[in-house]
This record gives structure tokens, sequence and C-alpha cells, in this order.
């Protein structure tokens, strides 16, 4: 098989023994070298045609690789895999500024991609802390979400049109620029946030918006989770639509987040709920003036307790580093374990509460860091641990996922199932649903070579 790869691919595509081994599978275990039989490099859609026909022709397991900030065990490998990496096929194709698109391959970095709308006056909106790493096919595979799903929509709404290549080498374009298709089936959302089971998304049509001429953010203070959803409503309304993100920190994150990277705080530590907002429009000064009487209007009524405004592009960066840098939390844990889950907003507040006292509680836990994009309904917890025991993880698991079945809710928001979370699936899915995914890896798939064991 290895001498088929190199024979039709190029020696130099194909990467085996001590080459292998000085990659890694995530970019927080660079210190733990691959186990894999081989990592083939492809550089375009052929490439990995080629690479799927072979490997499917020997049943010989695959795992996609992309920028590997995966947090479900999404990029594991046992040893007996050969991965197929995308970082080669990192090439910006098009930008067409009057269909508002973007053409890319799979492996380029979500950052270039902002930065390449950003010179033609256009924003790609989809955004959060590891877009200097992750690359687009990953967040397409996995349908990220980030910290401006309120307006704009997880990556299913910024997506167009794909190029996906099926196990046996298959390709399906449906590379279109259009935004209405209504001719059957919608082939291109099977490829959406499945993870790399039926398919290696290779190409994309990117969504773009009109960039915003202005930004504003501001950090407000409350300690009732009444007021926060309160709130939020409050200031939709009155923000004319151009509300993007309203983020929750609750106070022992915000307080680890702010001393762990010796960044100061915007607000003192007095109060339980800690809410970022931001808004996005055309006229920074009007904008910005919005922003602040709703502020102040919502400080006379006592719906907030507190409020400061960012006002310059320094003050943006500060309010948004202390955000998006998740890493100062899991860097302080002895042992760290994430979480992102979603429910009904109204329930946020009793159920946040209720796990993080009963994550502190259990032995072995020492802390429980909760923050989330609230607006959407989807929270974060990260718990400290004082081993990483599969005991101990599991023990976890059983407090943070079984109460969300009853609120409708789901074990994951944005991260996917991978391998961690396969086996509370059925909490969020029925068995009719799980069983139609089934039989749809089974018809796709029916080797079973892609990302074995993520998902089912």
């Amino acid at each position: 098989m290895l001498n088929e790869l190199r024979s039709q691919l190029g020696p130099e595509k194909v990467l085996t023994d001590q080459d292998v081994q000085e990659r890694y599978s995530h970019i927080w275990t660079m210190d733990q070298p691959l186990q894999a039989k081989a990592v083939i490099l492809p550089q375009n859609t052929n490439d990995v045609s080629i690479a799927l026909k072979i490997c499917h022709a020997h049943q010989q397991p695959v795992v996609v690789h992309g920028g590997l900030t995966n947090l479900v065990g999404g990029t594991k490998t046992q040893g007996h895999e050969v991965v197929i990496s995308l970082e080669k096929m990192n090439q910006i194709e098009e930008i067409d500024p009057q269909s508002r698109t973007m053409t890319v391959q799979s492996g380029v970095i979500l950052e270039n991609i902002h930065q390449a709308a950003e010179e033609v006056d256009l924003l790609f909106p989809l955004s959060f802390g590891a877009k200097g790493s992750a690359q687009i096919g990953g967040v397409i595979s996995a349908n990220a979400g980030g910290l401006r799903v309120f307006k704009y929509g997880v990556t299913r709404q910024l997506i167009l049109g794909i190029e996906a290549v099926l196990a046996d080498g298959t390709v399906i374009n449906s590379l279109k620029k259009i935004i209405k298709d209504n001719s059957a089936y919608d082939l291109k959302q099977l490829f959406i946030g499945s993870e790399g089971t039926l398919g290696i998304v290779t190409r994309a049509v990117l969504k773009l918006v009109e960039a915003p001429k202005s930004r504003t953010s501001a950090y407000i203070g409350l300690n009732d989770y009444n007021k926060v959803i309160s709130f939020l409503k409050y200031l939709d309304k009155g923000s004319a639509g151009t509300l993007s993100a309203f983020e929750i920190i609750w106070n022992k994150t915000y307080h680890k987040m702010t001393t762990a990277a010796e960044t100061s705080p915007p607000l003192p530590y007095d109060y339980q709920y800690y809410v970022l907002v931001e808004t996005l429009g055309q006229d920074q000064e009007k904008d910005q003036a919005r922003l602040l009487n709703l502020l102040e209007s919502a400080l006379e009524n006592e719906l907030i307790l507190d409020a400061v405004p960012a006002q310059s592009e320094s003050d943006l960066a500060w309010f948004w580093k202390i955000r998006e840098d998740v890493r100062v939390i899991s860097a302080s844990c002895t042992f760290d374990q994430h979480f992102d889950v979603s429910l009904p907003i109204p329930l946020i507040g009793s159920y946040a509460a209720k796990t993080a006292a009963a994550l502190e509680s259990m032995e072995g836990v020492n802390h429980c860091y909760t923050f989330g994009h609230m607006a959407d309904g989807n929270i974060h917890f990260v718990v400290d641990k004082t081993n990483d025991s599969h005991e101990l993880r599991i023990a976890i698991n059983q407090v943070v996922y079984p109460p969300l079945q009853k609120m409708g809710g789901s074990v994951s928001a944005e991260h996917g199932i991978g391998e961690h979370k396969k086996a509370y699936l059925k909490l969020s899915r029925t068995e009719a649903e799980i069983d139609l995914m089934r039989r749809m890896k089974e018809m796709m798939d029916p080797k079973g070579i892609l990302n074995v064991g993520k998902v089912f």
C-alpha cells in the first residue's frame, strides 16, 4: 500500500517512520510523537482522491488532520492508521467581491481568511480563539461556532459550496456561489459537521458579508442571572440589529482569566456574572454613543450593576484577549477537562450553578471554570482535576451530561462528538436519528475507513 501511495503521489508526499514521529496529533500535545503508519500530504483534490482510492482498496483506516485544535479527540490516532493532513492545501483560490464569496482549499487557516476578506473590505464573520491555527476544512467538518453565532450563525450558515472526497476516492463537487439552490437534496450539508466520517472536505465557497465600519464593546457586571437574560433582550432590541456577540463569564473564571494572564481586569471582582458585548455597525461615533446611552439607561434602571466600555482599539484588543485566550485557564490546571454544552437560555443559570457545585464537591476536582456564548445558549466548563484517570473523567461526564437530556439540551454545542462523547450521543439524539446516521455512514463509507472510532 505504501509503495502504491509513493508511486502515484510521489515519495515527498508520503511520510513514514521518523518523519511521522516528529509530528503530533494536537497543538496542546506537541511533546508527544504522532503514532501512525504514514502521513500523506496532498496538494490538491486529485491527490486526496488517489490516496483514498488506495486506502479504500486496502481497507486502510484513515484519520484526517487539519489545524489540530479539535477538543473531542477527533485527531487522535492509535498507530495503525494513515493520516491525511491537508496543511499543503492552503490556497485562497478566488475572492469575488461582487458575489461576496471566497473559494478556498481546506487547509487555509481561518485568520488568513479574515485578512484576505478584509483586504477587499469584506468580512468572514466566523471567529474563535483558535483562529490562528484552525484550518477551514476542520472548521467545516466540525461545524464550528464561536463568538458571533448570535448575529451570523454557525459555520453551516456561512458555507455556500463544498467539494469533498468520499472514502472510495469519488469527488463530490458542489462549489456553487449561489445562495438559493432548491434542486433536491443539499448534499454539502452531509459533510458540514460530520467530522470527516462521511468524506474529506477539500475545497469550499465561503459566504462573506460587508465589512463593518464600527466596532464597540463593553464589560458589564451583574449578580442576577434573570437580569442577564433581561439585559440581553434589552440590548438586542436597542442596538438596531448591530449586536454581534454576548459572552458571559462567571466570577471565578473572570478572576482566573485576568490574574493568570497577568491582565488587569476591566471591572473589579465584585460581581457574579461578567458580560462582554460587541456591536458591529457602520458609524463608529453613532454606534458608540448608542451603546453608551443603552448602558447608562440600564444602570439607571438597575438592570445592570456596572459597565465599562472600550474607548480605543487597544481597549478592544484587551477586552477580547481576556475572553479568547482560554489557554490561560488550561495552563493553570493540574489536569483539564473541557465541555461545550447547549441548552435553552433561561435554564443556563440554574444548570451552571448546580453543575459547578456538584463538580467542585467531587474528590479529584479542584475547580470548575464556567463561561460561554450565552446569546446562543452555549456554555463551556473547564474542569481542573488532580489526576487524569479514566474513572474520574467518566464521573465528571456523568455530572455534566445526563441533566441536559430533560432540558432539551445538547452534549455538544460546537466541538463535535469525536472520540470523547460517543457514549453520550444518545442523550442528544433519538434512537431513530442515530440509526439513520449509522446507515448514512455505512452507505458512504462501506468499509469503515474514515475517521474510525469517531462519532460511532
